[in-house]
């Protein structure tokens, strides 16, 4: 755990610095597929730093975790199976060394799969489940490249685009909430979200 907070301290130490937006990018880029720390900590530095920027950092966000989820993927379909449908040695690293990432979460996204396809992918792009868990595991089972890149694009933007939004609005005083409530929150979008789906559906 000291290691987290030393990590998550050493993220935020970027919006100081003039390479927060390049550092935003590349920690975004790398949250979709190996990097343990969210990039929802910097995003809010930097919009709090700098409101008139606060959707340009969303948008930047957004791609670099859209093309890391895309990283992710390929990832997972290249790189992830060996001889006889056994894991190669690049899964028994993400094993051992990723934290949230094992090979039982692993099969019970298998599982997830089977029963929500989209609707999986787009959960953890909005909520706190660890993304890369998803991307890698779209590409191990080849889940439609296009339904990925599509629940990814709408879940990240989303999540990344909502979080920009209430800072632009609230300033400082709606960051100690995020910082608090932000998980609950998203579960919450997320389920009046699919929810609305599910009565569309059996209702027209």
């Amino acid at each position: 755990m000291k290691f987290l907070r030393k990590l998550y301290d050493w993220v935020l130490h970027w919006a100081e610095t003039p390479y927060g937006s390049i550092a935003l990018f590349l920690l975004a880029f790398a949250e979709s597929s190996i990097f343990p720390i969210p990039p929802d900590a910097l995003l809010i530095a930097l919009v709090l730093g700098a409101t008139s920027k606060a959707f340009k950092f969303a948008l930047n966000c957004t791609i670099a975790s859209v093309l890391g989820a895309l990283l992710g993927y390929a990832i997972g379909y290249f790189l992830w199976w060996g001889s006889g449908n056994n894991f190669s040695s690049v899964a028994i690293f993400f094993f051992d060394n990723v934290p949230g990432f094992s090979e039982k979460v692993f099969w019970d996204v298998k599982s997830l799969y089977d029963e929500f396809d989209f609707w999986i992918i787009f959960t953890a792009g909005f909520t706190p489940i660890p993304y890369k868990v998803i991307t890698i595991s779209s590409g191990a089972f080849d889940i439609n490249l296009i339904v990925f890149a599509i629940a990814s694009v709408v879940s990240r933007g989303a999540r990344f685009f909502l979080v920009a939004f209430l800072i632009w609005k609230f300033g400082p005083a709606i960051k100690s909430f995020i910082d608090k409530y932000f998980n609950w929150l998203a579960i919450a979008f997320t389920i009046l979200l699919i929810g609305g789906f599910v009565v569309i559906k059996y209702l027209v």
